[in-house]
């Protein structure tokens, strides 16, 4: 069963109140403990939190549930993670430690950076969606995209170059009422839930932000993520993940933070089928492929970043993954990066 931290209900109770109805009888309907409608901690079943949404949408005859209750939503909902978005260097830096660390907050969404879907010269498009296999219900992908929409503006200020919305699902309520909060084109029945933003967004700087700070946050999640996987590929892979650009991914320093031998590590990742070596190329992979579509950062940082010595490893590695230079990944010359 997947869950998801009861803080995606904040601004639920009061938004049901002010609209005549009863939250905790919607919470009882769906199978969602009433104590999720007053603390940010509790662990709740993601579909109980998607059906307490869409019965209470439909019973009080309001569509646009999902953004009325982000409009109450802060980043503050957030946690540690929060402390480490809001000391972030720039808005690339927050939304990195977003995607890596969401699962703590709900294991089956995702947040990424990817190129336009209409190949749209200085856009990319920050995509939200669910784990292959589940559902993504409307009102939820309502509040989620609502609440990026506003945390985003919250740190770079508004307006901060949204292009348009785009939602996967036909439009809950009118067209103007989607328009009015997003300020931008809004269009349903979309492949994906995407918010398409400058290029350059990812590197815009944040300002104020504490590096000691952010390093507590991370290191708190880094702790909660390992509780969180309980299995050791993902274990491995959080902790690689973390730790390239900053120090040498190594067996060993893997093994004691997850307290365990480095030899009993390497036999469970071979009887899980894949190697540490293995987990630390698709990390590169994919860390890779998200600076040079998502960022126009010098090749040579890139390669820092993904823990390379210098840029002609980097051009090795992208020669191996995709036949092809960095420069022309980044160009969008290679299909299926």
């Amino acid at each position: 069963m997947s869950v998801i931290r009861s803080a995606g209900l904040r601004g639920f109770r009061a938004t049901v109140a002010e609209l005549g109805g009863d939250a905790e009888a919607y919470a009882r309907q769906a199978g969602c403990p009433t104590a999720a409608l007053d603390t940010d901690d509790l662990l709740v079943p993601e579909e109980a939190m998607a059906t307490v949404l869409e019965l209470a949408a439909a019973d009080l005859g309001c569509p646009d549930l999902g953004l009325r209750i982000a409009a109450r939503q802060d980043l503050g909902m957030l946690g540690a993670l929060a402390l480490a978005i809001q000391n972030s260097a720039t808005l690339g830096d927050a939304l990195e430690c977003t995607t890596r660390y969401l699962f703590v907050h709900a294991r089956s969404l995702s947040l990424s950076l990817e190129p336009d879907p209409y190949g749209t010269p200085g856009v990319a498009a920050l995509r939200y969606g669910v784990r292959d296999g589940m559902e993504a219900p409307p009102q939820g992908i309502d509040l989620s995209l609502g609440f990026m929409h506003r945390a985003i503006g919250y740190l770079v200020g508004h307006p901060y170059g949204l292009g348009s919305v785009e939602l996967p699902h036909p439009l809950l309520a009118p067209l103007s009422t989607y328009e009015d909060f997003f300020g931008v084109p809004v269009k349903g029945d979309r492949p994906a839930a995407l918010l398409r933003v400058p290029l350059s967004l990812a590197n815009r700087s944040l300002g104020g932000s504490n590096a000691e700070l952010r390093r507590l946050a991370l290191a708190y999640l880094d702790e909660q993520s390992l509780r969180e996987r309980t299995d050791v590929v993902g274990s491995v892979r959080a902790v690689v993940a973390r730790s390239l650009g900053t120090a040498p991914p190594e067996i060993d320093a893997v093994a004691r933070l997850l307290k365990v031998h480095p030899r009993t590590l390497q036999r469970r990742l071979r009887d899980a089928g894949t190697t540490f070596a293995g987990i630390i190329d698709t990390e590169r992979r994919g860390a890779a492929r998200r600076y040079l579509t998502t960022t126009d950062l010098p090749l040579g940082q890139v390669a820092l970043l993904l823990g390379l010595s210098e840029q002609s490893a980097l051009n090795r590695c992208c020669r191996r993954w995709w036949g092809a230079t960095p420069r022309a990944v980044r160009r969008g010359d290679v299909a299926g990066v």
